[in-house]
């Protein structure tokens, strides 16, 4: 059957408020439906994606409801998704018994609708940690006893034009034979920039808004950290700083490997990994490169590759900037899920 008489139609669990699916789209996939427990990402999901926002938790989801309301008997059936990845995480090492929590199981959640869905395709989005857990080893060999050709990677965000040094393990996996990502489209010597990002928004000062985009607006800083920022250097540390301006924990061994921490990022190279915290000076390298605040929503959201007519919220006073963090911070970038989808599609032409 040629390609060009079937739908490749998709179904993102744990969509969150669309990134992957938002970069599967501009592939040439339908997303018909996304799944998340966290309602407050409806809006922009179903505002940007134009699919069905399904608000529930994964294990109350009914595979055969999926099957059965979305998809048609003559779709290529794409299943992707993120599962939330704080438990794998290098940045939670000290969670206790990470190996027992109840989130890494999700995983198996997420194998169990394969078995029963039967898609065409499956991709699946997470940390590079992952890769070297049992449960991940596991969820392979499932994927492969079902018969599909399953391909891994870690990837390098910016080799693929992403202006943010962030680092995913991506899989996907065929019924129809190997599949691989696309080749990296970038080099170190062409790697996008801050700069390139975000060089063009105006400037604003901490704790403003700017008149032109609500989602322009920056955290306020304290007298203490407006002269610890105004003392960093992009690419810097804290230990540029003068003895007044250092925290008690800088002064301890403990606190000597933190070096990130209070850092700017700089215009000249792909920003740090944006966490849900970027907006917050202290919780990482998240202050500007030139101006004396941390980064903006609208920075961050940009750096996470959402185009600039992405709508995040409803009315001006739906943005609160700690739940905006979390909807960007966790989401998977536009490009990188854009990658994803198109590798999808040229599998699809050369085995369809």
């Amino acid at each position: 059957m040629k390609i060009s008489n079937q739908r490749l139609s998709a179904i993102d669990l744990f969509c969150g408020i669309g990134g992957l699916s938002f970069g599967l789209i501009k592939s040439g996939i339908k997303v018909l439906a996304g799944v998340d427990s966290n309602s407050s990402c409806k809006y922009a999901f179903e505002e940007n994606v134009k699919g069905k926002f399904i608000d529930s938790d994964i294990t109350d989801v009914n595979p055969q409801e999926l099957k059965n309301n979305f998809w048609d008997n003559n779709d290529v059936k794409i299943l992707v998704g993120c599962a939330p990845c704080q438990p794998f995480s290098t940045l939670t090492n000290n969670v206790k018994d990470k190996e027992q929590s109840e989130r890494w199981g999700l995983l198996n959640v997420f194998i169990k609708i394969i078995e029963k869905t039967n898609p065409t395709i499956v991709s699946m989005e997470n940390v590079t940690n992952l890769s070297n857990k049992q449960i991940f080893t596991d969820f392979v060999i499932r994927l492969r006893e079902l018969g599909y050709f399953v391909s891994f990677q870690n990837v390098f965000c910016p080799d693929y034009g992403l202006a943010q040094k962030r680092k995913r393990l991506v899989l996907l996996a065929s019924m129809h034979g190997k599949i691989k990502l696309i080749p990296a489209t970038h080099k170190k010597e062409n790697y996008k920039t801050v700069k390139d990002a975000i060089g063009h928004l105006p400037k604003i000062k901490a704790g403003e808004v700017s008149k032109s985009d609500p989602l322009h607006r920056a955290t306020s800083l304290s007298d203490i950290n407006l002269k610890r920022i105004k003392a960093s250097k992009p690419n810097g540390t804290w230990k540029d700083w003068s003895e007044d301006l250092l925290l008690e924990c800088h002064k301890k061994s403990s606190g000597q490997s933190y070096k990130s921490v209070y850092g700017r990022i700089s215009w000249d190279h792909p920003s740090p990994t944006i966490t849900t915290q970027f907006y917050n000076y202290g919780t990482g390298r998240f202050g500007h490169p030139s101006q004396d605040r941390a980064l903006t929503v609208r920075e961050a959201s940009i750096l996470q590759s959402f185009p600039e007519n992405y709508k995040f919220y409803d009315k001006e006073s739906d943005i609160f900037i700690s739940r905006m963090g979390t909807h960007i911070g966790n989401a998977v970038p536009v490009r990188l899920g854009e990658v994803i989808g198109k590798s999808i599609v040229q599998h699809i032409k050369e085995h369809i």
